[in-house]
């Protein structure tokens, strides 16, 4: 479910492109290890955390047993802004590509929100089942996405034009002006990275299972994926892939292997949309969980909080399907007289909303970093200090760094000089922990008596409210 969510061949055929073009620098390989060095310093406090408290709320929870109950919420509110954000801006993406795929196979021209409908429908109902279900869906859809980036990789070595170079690799094509775009693109590849603890109640044995799924999930994206990348520019040239990069975008990998076997990029395109389809559902799963916690914390309306008997989170299920219906709508029908024309799905819909989700991702890292120190030098001393201390501050200052840094690069990000564009998506985010803010001392100052369980308990523990008046 993490790796769906980091979708290999949406990374490698999107991000990758996307990342060359507009950072307009080689080092894209060398982003994906440095922020996965991070992120590695992250999984050491993080994964501890996640073996002691399971609930599927993640984030929020770990910021608000660290930093404070409103900060908590604040916290919750910013995640559930995030992750729909992100699954919802996909649906731009995949109808588009999906439109294009049908395009090329048939020669039909089918509009993009008419397929970005029935992805929504099947992923609407892959939500209501149990996440085994969705699990083994996504099992052959990662598998195949594997395959083919891997064959993708080797052909691209064997066949480079400029011969294999070590120019990605070089320091001075990272460390120089355009970083911050570049790892603002390369953050958005390790989406999802974090939701094994989201899985964490419906997991059969989360102490163990959690923890090394993060890890496993982080080296496998930040290794594997700078490997793509890099074999993606080595295959093009050194030399060309940022200009090759700006005019073909998302179709450059699809272009290249057509030269050798129009029949292997057909096949690449259509799991390219399967690959935008798993980034769906995982995105989905992760939004309906929030949504559950949420509900069933008293934050939202308890109707938020209900499951099925598959124990799949129904009540956020739907919430989130609803809240996706109505933003493609909104999309499709402003987009009609667009002079993006068959672009304003990915210009917009996707540009603004997974950029924004990218920035609200760092955020929370950053936070959550700072939360598992209080946490684990408060709770557990006998932890050692690289764990408890060390590792989460190198993660905390690191994550504040990337978010800073892609906030000052939103207007690259967005390919807009609208100051409102290059704002209000930010705003929204930031704007929704205010919110979480003052929603959360309107609940603390009612008492609601269930607020607690946003807290989690651990084993050891009893599950006995901490005073609601205190904050804490």
């Amino acid at each position: 479910m993490i790796i769906a969510a980091s979708a290999p061949l949406t990374v490698l055929a999107g991000g990758a492109p996307t990342n060359y073009a507009v950072a307009g620098l080689l080092g894209v390989p060398t982003g994906y290890l440095v922020l996965g060095l991070i992120l590695v310093f992250f999984a050491v406090g993080y994964g501890r955390m996640a073996s002691k408290i399971q609930n599927s709320g993640a984030f929020y929870v770990y910021i608000a047993r660290g930093l404070g109950l409103r900060q908590g919420i604040a916290g919750a509110i910013l995640a559930l802004v995030s992750y729909n954000l992100m699954q919802i801006g996909l649906y731009g993406l995949f109808g588009f590509s999906a439109a294009n795929a049908v395009a090329s196979l048939t020669g039909l021209t089918v509009p993009w929100w008419l397929l970005g409908a029935v992805g929504w429908l099947l992923v609407a109902f892959l939500g209501m089942n149990s996440i085994d279900f969705s699990a083994k869906v996504l099992g052959v859809i990662v598998t195949l996405e594997f395959l083919v980036v891997i064959v993708f990789s080797g052909t691209a070595l064997l066949n480079s034009p400029e011969g294999v170079s070590t120019s990605g690799w070089q320091p001075d094509q990272f460390f120089t002006p355009g970083i911050g775009v570049l790892l603002a693109f390369t953050m958005a590849a390790f989406m999802g990275f974090e939701s094994g603890a989201i899985y964490s109640e419906e997991a059969k044995d989360p102490e163990r299972t959690v923890p090394r799924a993060t890890y496993i999930a982080v080296a496998v994206i930040a290794l594997f994926y700078a490997f793509s990348a890099w074999a993606l520019q080595t295959g093009v040239g050194p030399g060309h892939i940022v200009e090759e990069s700006q005019a073909l975008g998302p179709d450059l990998v699809f272009a290249w292997l057509a030269e050798f076997s129009p029949v292997a990029s057909n096949i690449a395109s259509l799991l390219f949309v399967t690959s935008l389809f798993a980034a769906l559902i995982a995105f989905h799963n992760a939004a309906a969980r929030y949504f559950f916690s949420l509900g069933r914390s008293g934050v939202l309306p308890a109707a938020f909080g209900t499951s099925g008997k598959s124990g799949a989170p129904v009540g956020g299920s739907i919430a989130q399907s609803v809240l996706g219906a109505t933003v493609v709508t909104a999309f499709a029908f402003v987009g009609q007289h667009s002079e993006l024309r068959e672009l304003f799905p990915v210009m917009t819909l996707f540009t603004w909303f997974t950029n924004a989700a990218a920035f609200g991702l760092t955020f929370l890292v950053a936070a959550t970093s700072f939360a598992v120190m209080v946490w684990a030098n408060r709770h557990h001393p006998e932890y050692h200090v690289f764990a408890r201390t060390i590792a989460p501050v190198i993660a905390g200052i690191g994550m504040a760094a990337v978010t800073v840094l892609i906030l000052m690069n939103f207007d690259l990000m967005m390919e807009s000089e609208d100051p409102l564009m290059i704002w209000i998506m930010p705003a929204i985010i930031i704007g929704s922990g205010v919110i979480g803010l003052i929603w959360g001392e309107v609940l603390i100052r009612r008492g609601t008596g269930t607020l607690h369980a946003i807290s989690g308990t651990e084993p050891t523990e009893q599950a006995v409210a901490t005073p609601l008046s205190t904050g804490n």
